[in-house]
C-alpha cells in the first residue's frame, strides 16, 4: 500500500491494519498448511530426543521364520580356566540372532526354438515363442510398481535403484512400458472398488493438487466402507465427482467446506478437524473469548463421537440437543474480533452439517482425517519427484493406490504382496 493512500485511511482502519499485520503467521496446528512449512524451533528450546524418563524399555522379537541354527558351546571355564569337554550336559542360556540379506540377482532364462524337419512332408517346423509381449517377469512389474508408486522414485532414481541392488539395467522408456503393463493388471480391481463405493450409504471425499503435464491437476479419493478409490483428474470441479459417483446419492457425505464438495450426499457432515484448526488460530490471534468456547464445544464434540457407540439413543440425543444450545449461545455471542466474526459465519452456513454423525454413529466419523491419511502419499510423490509426465500415469498410479487401498480396509495385507497378487493374476 502507498503512502498517499495509508493517509486516506481513518484512525479505525489504521488501527485495524496493525492488528491484522500483528497477527501470527498460520502453521499446520492452525490450518490446513503441512507440517513441512512450519519453522522449526531453536536449538536451546527444542525438546531433546531419545526416551523420556521413566520409558519403559524394548527389545526388537526374535524372528519366527529362521533359516538356520548354530549351537555355542563354551570351551572354557572363565573361573578356573578349565577346557570343558563337549560332551558335559549343556543347558540353554540366550539367543543371539544375526540377520542379513541374500545378494540378488536376477534370473535370466534364455528360451532357444528348435527347429525339425518333418520326415513325412518335408515342412520345417519350429517351435512356437514360450513367452510372449514383454521380457520382464511378473515380479519384477510388481516390484517396479511398488517402488515408482509407494516408495516415490522418479524414473531417473528407479532405474538407478534396479541397476545398483538388482544388476539390472533398463532404459527410462523401457521402465515407462513396464509400467504401464503393470498399472492395466490394475482396472478390474478398480472397477470393482468403484461399484462398492456407487453402492455405499456413506462416502468421505477429499482432494489435492499434483502437477500432470505440466500443468495443475488433483488426485482425489473416495472412501467407504468397503472400499477406497483414488482418481486423478485435471480439474478441482464438483463434475470429478458427478463422474465418479455416476448418479449414486450416498446418505451422508462426509468432506471439507469446499464448494465442490457440497449437495453430493442427502446428509452433509463438514470435517469438524478443519473447523478445530480455525479456531486454533483465532485464539493465537485475538483475545476474544468466543474461540475458547468454540474451542470447548469442538472437543465435547470430538467426546461424543469417540463415545457414540457406547451410548443408547436417547442418550445420544441429549447430548446432541445439549450442545446445540451451546452451539446456539456460541453463535449468537456479540464479538468486535473480525476473525471471530468470520468463524461465527462460517458455522452458521455449515449449521446442519456439524452433528450428523450423532445420526450414524459408528459409520460417520467427525473427522475427514481417514480421507487426509489416503491423500498423503500423493502429497509426498508431489513433493519428491514435482508430479506426472502424462495423465496415464497419474490415473494409474491412482488405480494402483485404489486396489492397495482397498485391500488394505481387512488386516494384515501386505502392499507389495497385494501388488505382486493383482500383477500376476
Amino acid at each position: 500500500m502507498q503512502r498517499d493512500a495509508l493517509e486516506r485511511l481513518s484512525k479505525a482502519e489504521l488501527i485495524e491494519l496493525v492488528l491484522r499485520l500483528q497477527r501470527p503467521e498460520k502453521t499446520s496446528r492452525t490450518s490446513s498448511k503441512p507440517p513441512s512449512t512450519d519453522r522449526k524451533e531453536r536449538r536451546e528450546r527444542a525438546k531433546p530426543g531419545g526416551a523420556k524418563p521413566g520409558h519403559a524399555g524394548h527389545s526388537r522379537p526374535l524372528s519366527d521364520d529362521v533359516s538356520e541354527t548354530i549351537a555355542h558351546r563354551p570351551d572354557v571355564c572363565p573361573c578356573c580356566r578349565m577346557a570343558l569337554a563337549p560332551d558335559l550336559p549343556a543347558e540353554a542360556a540366550g539367543v543371539w540372532e544375526r540377520i542379513e540379506l541374500p545378494a540378488v540377482t536376477p534370473q535370466v532364462v534364455h528360451h532357444h526354438r528348435l527347429a525339425v524337419r518333418c520326415p513325412g512332408c518335408g515342412t520345417r517346423a519350429v517351435a512356437p515363442v514360450p513367452v510372449s509381449g514383454t521380457p520382464f517377469g511378473p515380479r519384477l512389474h510388481a516390484m517396479a510398481t511398488y517402488l515408482k508408486t509407494y516408495q516415490a522414485l522418479s524414473y531417473e532414481r528407479l532405474q538407478a535403484a534396479l541397476a545398483d541392488l538388482f544388476g539390472l539395467r533398463l532404459s527410462q522408456g523401457g521402465l515407462m512400458n513396464l509400467l504401464r503393463r503393470a498399472q492395466g493388471r490394475f482396472q478390474a480391481g478398480r472397477e470393482t472398488a468403484v461399484a462398492a463405493l456407487r453402492r455405499a450409504e456413506v462416502v468421505a471425499s477429499d482432494e489435492t493438487g499434483v502437477r500432470i503435464e505440466g500443468c495443475s491437476g488433483y488426485h482425489w479419493v473416495f472412501r467407504c466402507q468397503d472400499a477406497v478409490v483414488h482418481q486423478a483428474a485435471p480439474t478441482r470441479a464438483a463434475s470429478v465427482v458427478r463422474a465418479v459417483m455416476d448418479g449414486h446419492r450416498p446418505a451422508v457425505w462426509l468432506s471439507d467446506r469446499y464448494a465442490a464438495q457440497q449437495g453430493h450426499g442427502v446428509a452433509q457432515q463438514t470435517c469438524l478437524a478443519h473447523l478445530a484448526r480455525d479456531v486454533a488460530y483465532a485464539l493465537e490471534a485475538s483475545d476474544d473469548p468466543v474461540p475458547f468456547r468454540l474451542k470447548l464445544w469442538l472437543s465435547s464434540a470430538f467426546d461424543l463421537a469417540d463415545a457414540a457407540t457406547h451410548l443408547a439413543a436417547s442418550t445420544l440425543a441429549a447430548k446432541r440437543r445439549a450442545l446445540e444450545r451451546r452451539l446456539d449461545a456460541i453463535l449468537a455471542a456479540p464479538s468486535g474480533c473480525e476473525l471471530t466474526r468470520g468463524l461465527q459465519a462460517k458455522l452458521r452456513r455449515a449449521r446442519d452439517q456439524l452433528l450428523t454423525f450423532v445420526d450414524w454413529p459408528g459409520r460417520v466419523g467427525a473427522t475427514n482425517n481417514a480421507c487426509e491419511r489416503d491423500l498423503r502419499p500423493a502429497v509426498i510423490q508431489r513433493k519428491v519427484t514435482n508430479g506426472y509426465r502424462t495423465m496415464w500415469a497419474a490415473q494409474g498410479e491412482a488405480d494402483v493406490r485404489t486396489v492397495v487401498d482397498t485391500a488394505r480396509l481387512a488386516p494384515n495385507t501386505s502392499v507389495f504382496g497385494t501388488i505382486l497378487t493383482t500383477v500376476t493374476a
